[in-house]
């Protein structure tokens, strides 16, 4: 089991990645796993594995970009969020 929070490193760094998901989702791992693949430098958190006033933030956090969560999200950039596994978003945004 992975730990709640973490960074996966890679060399492709040409963007600020984040994944929220949570550590029994099977749509998470397969983003997580992609991304590693794929060699993109992100930091993850699984929501469910936080409690207390860590829990409270990474949920607003999430609720910041998307008011329903949806997991896996994925912001990159700050500025753009993919809801769910979407290779094909993935790999557009991230330019692979």
């Amino acid at each position: 089991m992975d730990s709640a929070r973490g960074h996966v490193a890679g060399p492709r760094q040409d963007h600020s990645v984040i994944l929220y998901g949570l550590s029994t989702c099977g749509w998470c791992e397969q983003a997580k796993e992609f991304l590693t693949e794929q060699g993109v430098a992100f930091d993850f958190t699984y929501v469910d594995l936080l409690d207390g006033e860590d829990l409270e933030a990474a949920v607003g956090e999430v609720k910041k970009w998307l008011p329903d969560p949806v997991f896996p999200l994925v912001v990159v950039d700050g500025r753009e969020v993919i809801a769910g596994f979407r290779q094909d978003r993935l790999e557009e945004v991230l330019g692979l």
